[in-house]
């Protein structure tokens, strides 16, 4: 596995927008919740809504990622997404230590 770049953490409020944008569509939000991490990257969750009724496919993951960083071209996105034990979806991401 490729080693990881380094993250710079950012303020919480700056982080909780940006997830809560990027997981917006229209005027309805499918953020669940948001936890950081010791080496400064964020796991985002959401519901499984947002990808709509069936399970999502690699072109879904892989236009939400995309969306992510054109919404901050300094965010780096894991290959890594999946589902929780609670029935939402994940994704993790870390903006790059500058």
């Amino acid at each position: 596995m490729k080693d990881l770049p380094k993250f710079k953490p950012r303020p919480h409020d700056y982080v909780l927008k940006f997830a809560k944008e990027t997981l917006t569509k229209g005027e309805t939000t499918y953020f669940h919740n948001l936890t950081t991490h010791q080496d400064g990257h964020y796991r985002v969750t959401f519901d499984a809504a947002y990808f709509g009724d069936q399970e999502p496919t690699k072109s879904q993951w892989s236009t939400l990622k995309k969306r992510m960083k054109r919404h901050n071209d300094q965010v780096f996105v894991f290959k890594e997404h999946g589902m929780t034990g609670d029935g939402h979806y994940y994704v993790d991401f870390g903006f790059f230590a500058d």
